[in-house]
């Protein structure tokens, strides 16, 4: 009971002073509103662009191997993968037949053309040599029209589905759907439009801005010498559970189809959306270190400031602790006090600098990616404050919770 007294005195007490020293008390919590700011900050951006690069590499798959003649993400050097045969359609075929069903297999050539809608034209668009399977291994389906169907593949036919973005820039609001276009030097009927992507954030490919024709006809009309071109095929396990152990056998397959010994090491790749996510949680585990430690700098350099003022607020009453001591107060009331006003600027400076990074992350949100502030990071700034508050209150507390009644009265 007596400690619930402490506790409600000292709370009033604290609020009083603070209350007496309205600018100081502001002044002393800028810091712990920057700090809490960058804290605030830091941690909303990594999780919204966490979020933005999980939808702009959606259409990937997590449950899909792509078998590539190159890896998505490398290091080193690169003349090792130069070097290495190209993935043919033939090999693709292959491994369909040697999978036996338990997996979609998909082969796909993909190269940079110009396209070309009467006078309008749109430079380096990406077009991809595909089959009817590519919306089985992926995640896009058209918004208008149609996607590529076996007969288009298998009669060569000269059809077209285009991204989002190319039927804005070219058609505006008119459909897209049966016209024609020219990739190169042919001309492409279009059957449908793919629905939005997104562009991505983080210089990746634009989904939005490729075109998919019939492998067949890429062969035939851009180029790949009758489908001797560098071909990357993916291959959607059966399920995500059975992910492991399936992309094990696929590499098993395409060693036998390559014919390698099993001493030599793989001529191909295998890429996955773990791939780059794994690139990304590592690059991005770098940036939030960094991000992280310039906020411990600035909180640390904002509780400094605290505990600066708490002394020179502890030297201001000591003649006022000298009193409450003499009529009977407990140091432990002194010192829950004291904890108690520094805590207080704290929490108080953390509640501004929720406010500000609310809305800062609006405009977050309005203009770079989408963005939110969690009730987790809430909680935990909210805590930082407390804990900031609580350090910085400490010694200076106890410094006032020790000082001698009869030396404190004393004191001018």
């Amino acid at each position: 009971m007596n400690l619930a007294l402490d506790i409600s005195e000292s709370f009033k007490l604290s609020l009083s002073a603070l209350v007496a020293n309205k600018s100081r008390g502001a002044l002393t919590a800028l810091g712990i509103i920057i700090g809490i700011v960058a804290v605030i900050t830091t941690m909303t951006a990594a999780n919204g662009l966490k979020n933005t690069f999980r939808e702009t590499f959606a259409s990937i798959g997590s449950d899909v191997i792509y078998v590539s003649k190159r890896p998505w993400i490398s290091m080193g050097p690169g003349f090792e993968f130069r070097n290495r045969k190209d993935i043919t359609l033939a090999q693709s075929k292959k491994l369909q037949q040697r999978l036996q069903g338990r997996g979609v297999v998909n082969p796909s050539i993909g190269g940079m053309r110009n396209l070309k809608y009467r006078s309008k034209v749109l430079e380096d668009i990406r077009i991809m040599g595909t089959t009817e399977k590519q919306i089985i291994v992926s995640d896009m389906v058209p918004s208008t029209g149609r996607f590529l169907m076996p007969f288009d593949v298998e009669y060569k036919k000269n059809v077209a589905v285009i991204g989002s973005e190319i039927a804005k820039d070219l058609f505006g609001q008119s459909g897209a759907v049966g016209k024609i276009i020219k990739v190169g030097r042919h001309k492409f009927s279009i059957i449908g439009v793919m629905e939005e992507q997104g562009s991505s954030f983080f210089g990746g490919p634009n989904f939005d801005r490729q075109v998919f024709i019939p492998i067949s006809t890429f062969s035939k009309t851009l180029g790949t010498r009758g489908g001797r071109a560098n071909v990357s095929i993916a291959i959607k396990a059966p399920s995500p559970e059975e992910m492991a152990d399936f992309e094990y056998e696929v590499i098993g397959e395409i060693r036998k189809i390559r014919g390698l010994k099993p001493a030599e090491k793989d001529d191909f790749s295998l890429n996955k959306l773990d791939t780059i996510l794994s690139a990304y949680n590592n690059m991005m585990g770098v940036v939030v270190a960094v991000g992280l430690m310039i906020t411990g700098i600035s909180l640390f350099v904002g509780g400094v400031g605290v505990m600066n003022i708490m002394f020179v607020s502890v030297t201001e009453r000591t003649k006022e602790i000298g009193i409450r001591k003499a009529i009977g107060a407990k140091r432990r009331s002194i010192l829950m006090q004291f904890l108690f006003e520094s805590s207080i600027i704290c929490l108080f400076g953390g509640i501004i600098g929720l406010l500000i990074s609310a809305a800062i992350t609006q405009i977050i949100n309005q203009t770079l990616m989408p963005a939110s502030i969690s009730p987790s990071i809430i909680v935990t700034a909210l805590i930082i404050s407390v804990v900031v508050g609580v350090i910085s209150g400490i010694v200076p507390a106890y410094r006032a919770a020790k000082l001698d009644p009869i030396e404190a009265l004393r004191y001018e």
